[in-house]
């Protein structure tokens, strides 16, 4: 027991580090995912082109390849990010694409004569978006959208490849100065309860937005 209470002060502070990243990237990527969905649906053709690349790039490269790439080859030549933004920067252009595409397949699922009673009424395109088209969307996106939160809070576990003392680092690091595996089972504890929280608030919205069925 002595053991384990002189372990959660530093398991606390690698976690902090972890939901900081997790948060961050929740906070810029889901707005971001929305716009890059509308622009990847756009009727302008060198958008939708430039859009198509890059979700093509984003989800077909490994994230942990796009971490190291951001800081240790955009450095190569001579542009340094610190560690944290590097992180961030990385997730949230990955995310981004995959939300994008969760985000694009909602707003396609919306019949279309929902656009055009909206078009009878007098609704501008923007209004029609916000007010009919995206209200629905979150509804029908929900579930996969839980499944990628509840990636990135595991994701966030790559970053010890650029040197950051993370949650999963911390327990590493424990774990062999000590000869010890309870570092790694505390670890594990956290996680599971990161994720029951997320599956707990996703599971509260689902039934917060029923009167959309």
């Amino acid at each position: 027991m002595d053991y384990l209470a002189s372990l959660i002060p530093f398991m606390l502070k690698g976690t902090s580090v972890t939901l900081r990243l997790f948060f961050l990237t929740l906070v810029i990527s889901l707005p971001l995912g929305v716009v890059m969905a509308i622009a990847r649906i756009s009727k302008l053709k060198l958008l939708n082109i430039f859009m198509q690349i890059y979700i093509w790039v984003f989800r077909g490269t490994p994230l942990l390849l796009q971490l190291l790439f951001i800081y240790f080859g955009l450095g190569i030549v001579g542009i340094k990010i610190d560690r944290f933004p590097s992180a961030l920067l990385a997730f949230v252009l990955n995310y981004s694409a995959y939300l994008a595409e969760i985000y694009r397949s909602g707003i396609q699922s919306i019949d279309r004569g929902q656009y055009e009673a909206a078009d009878v009424l007098g609704l501008t395109r923007y209004q029609t978006m916000i007010k009919i088209v995206l209200p629905q969307m979150f509804k029908r996106v929900l579930p996969p959208i839980s499944n990628e939160v509840i990636n990135l809070i595991k994701d966030t576990a790559l970053i010890y490849a650029i040197g950051m003392s993370e949650l999963l680092r911390v327990a590493k690091t424990a774990s062999v100065r000590d000869f010890n595996f309870v570092p790694f089972i505390v670890a594990a504890v956290f996680y599971l309860l990161m994720t029951a929280c997320i599956q707990q608030f996703f599971k509260w919205l689902e039934n917060r937005y029923n009167y959309y069925r």
